[in-house]
């Protein structure tokens, strides 16, 4: 608990410092007509607050992911923050993204899955599981998504290749190449509005390795741990959760000591984690009534790298 004050002390302490020297050289460098302006000073505040606070939750992480050999839901991280300031109001979410199922994994560049031969065991598997589990078309987006990827120009049989693209107004190629964005999903072929917003909370595009792109068993989802392993049932998942809730993993190998996972948690080791370096960072600043956002995706592999960012 000790630890935690401290933490929230220096990230409050960090923000702080950071509000007051943005909001300083802004009102120092920039002179707007009060009269007819005000929601624009506002809407540049806000955008102010909200970068700093993304700086600042880096700042956080980047303090406290050293601390510990394993990520856990129990940390600091994984606490909304509020701080309310003479400006206004700053919110700060963050959420692990190695808790997600990564679509760029699933298939390699010459077309064919990751293991397609056995999807029991791979993160096509996992993918396959997960749509079906959300009652999606779960081979044909697999599908879109390796045609979307591969460097090849042969569609599969549920996807669509540059052909297809090229008939649509407007009219694009495939990308033959990694996704970049989670958004950028929403260009794919089935991938609706409504697809889209129901595998947002389980897909990201990012890792830190380009072949590997293990899950973390102490944050992920229920609906990711059973789409695992085609063992794993809804009962287990719960299991799972129930016992980091006490007892965070502190190595992945400590999944063999849920009740069931004996034999199941061998095969995963190779794509399961109990640590994780990559993060979304939601900050949102809101002054007067008007909110701006800024959203970053940061690895923490090493010295911090921003992955993504937006401002909106």
């Amino acid at each position: 608990m000790r630890d935690e004050r401290g933490f929230a002390l220096v990230i409050t302490l960090i923000v702080t410092a950071l509000l007051v020297a943005l909001v300083t050289e802004f009102v120092a460098e920039v002179y707007v007509d009060t009269s007819s302006a005000h929601g624009y000073v506002d809407a540049q505040k806000a955008g102010l607050m909200a970068e700093s606070g993304v700086s600042g939750a880096i700042a956080m992480l980047q303090l406290s992911l050293p601390q510990k050999s394993y990520t856990s839901l129990h940390d600091l991280w994984a606490k909304p923050l509020e701080l309310p300031e003479e400006q206004g109001t700053l919110r700060i979410t963050i959420e692990d993204e190695s808790a997600k199922l990564s679509l760029n994994h699933i298939v390699g560049a010459n077309g064919t899955f990751i293991d397609e031969a056995d999807p029991t065991g791979s993160y096509y598997g996992t993918a396959l599981r997960l749509f079906r589990k959300l009652k999606l078309p779960a081979g044909d987006l697999c599908d879109v998504v390796a045609d979307w990827i591969d460097e090849n120009d042969t569609p599969k049989p549920g996807g669509a290749e540059s052909q297809w693209y090229m008939a649509r107004k407007p009219s694009f190629t495939a990308k033959n190449a990694r996704l970049d964005t989670t958004e950028e999903l929403a260009l794919l072929k089935d991938f609706s509005s409504e697809v889209f917003e129901k595998i947002r909370p389980f897909v990201t595009v990012y890792a830190d390795n380009s072949v590997a792109a293990p899950l973390n068993i102490n944050t992920a989802p229920k609906d990711l741990l059973t789409a695992l392993d085609e063992r794993i049932t809804d009962t287990q998942a719960e299991q799972i959760i129930n016992y980091r809730k006490n007892t965070p993993f502190k190595d992945k190998s400590d999944l063999v000591r849920v009740p069931g996972m004996e034999s199941i948690a061998t095969g995963l080791q190779s794509r399961i984690t109990a640590k994780s370096t990559l993060f979304r960072i939601k900050a949102e600043g809101q002054v007067n009534g008007t909110t701006r956002i800024v959203e970053a995706v940061v690895s923490f592999a090493g010295p911090p790298v921003t992955l993504y960012w937006r401002e909106y």
